[in-house]
C-alpha cells in the first residue's frame, strides 16, 4: 500500500515547489521598542538555557548521554543568541554596519566610519548564526531521541518507522 501512496505524492509536491513565491523570512524590527523586546528575548533565551545547564549539571543527569546532548543543544543555544545579540547591536542599534544589497545574491558590507575591514568581516562572521543553531538543533534532537530510547523500549520501533 506504501508503495503507491509515494509516488502519487511527489507531483503535487513537486507542482507546489515550482510554484512557490519567495518567502522574505527576514523580519525588520521597528525601532526602538521592538529591536529592545527582541534583544530582551535573546537575553532571556541565554539566561533560561544557562539555567538548564546548572540544573543538568547539579543534578548529574549529563551522565546520560541524552542529558550530555540537550546540555550541549544548550551551550550551542546560548552561543547563537550572543551572536544575533551582535548583529542586532551593530546592523540596527548602534548602525556602526551597512549593508547594501546589489544585482542578484549580492551584497555589499561597510562600515564607513571605521577604517579596515575588521568590522566588516566581524559582521559577516556573525551573520553566519546558522552554523551554531542548526547544531543546536541536531543536538536537541539527538538528546531528545536517546531519551525517548532510554525509557520506552517500544519506542525503538516507531523511530524507526
Amino acid at each position: 500500500m506504501k508503495a503507491r501512496v509515494l509516488p502519487r505524492l511527489w507531483w503535487p509536491a513537486g507542482l507546489i515547489l515550482l510554484l512557490a513565491q519567495p518567502a522574505l523570512a527576514t523580519q525588520a524590527h521597528s525601532a526602538p521598542e521592538g529591536l529592545y523586546a527582541h534583544q530582551l528575548a535573546h537575553v532571556f533565551f541565554i539566561v533560561s538555557m544557562g539555567v538548564l545547564i546548572y540544573w543538568l549539571r547539579a543534578r548529574q543527569l549529563v551522565k546520560v548521554v541524552g542529558w550530555r546532548h540537550i546540555q550541549y543543544a544548550a551551550l550551542f543555544f546560548i552561543l547563537w543568541n550572543v551572536d544575533a545579540i551582535c548583529v542586532h547591536l551593530l546592523e540596527e542599534q548602534i548602525a556602526v554596519v551597512n549593508v547594501e544589497r546589489l544585482k542578484g545574491w549580492q551584497i555589499r558590507i561597510s562600515a564607513p566610519n571605521h577604517p579596515g575591514l575588521a568590522l566588516e568581516w566581524l559582521y559577516y562572521a556573525a551573520k553566519l548564526d546558522h552554523l551554531l543553531c542548526v547544531p543546536a538543533l541536531l543536538f536537541l534532537y539527538s538528546g531528545l531521541k536517546r531519551l525517548l530510547k532510554e525509557t520506552n523500549p517500544d519506542s525503538r520501533r516507531a523511530i524507526q518507522s
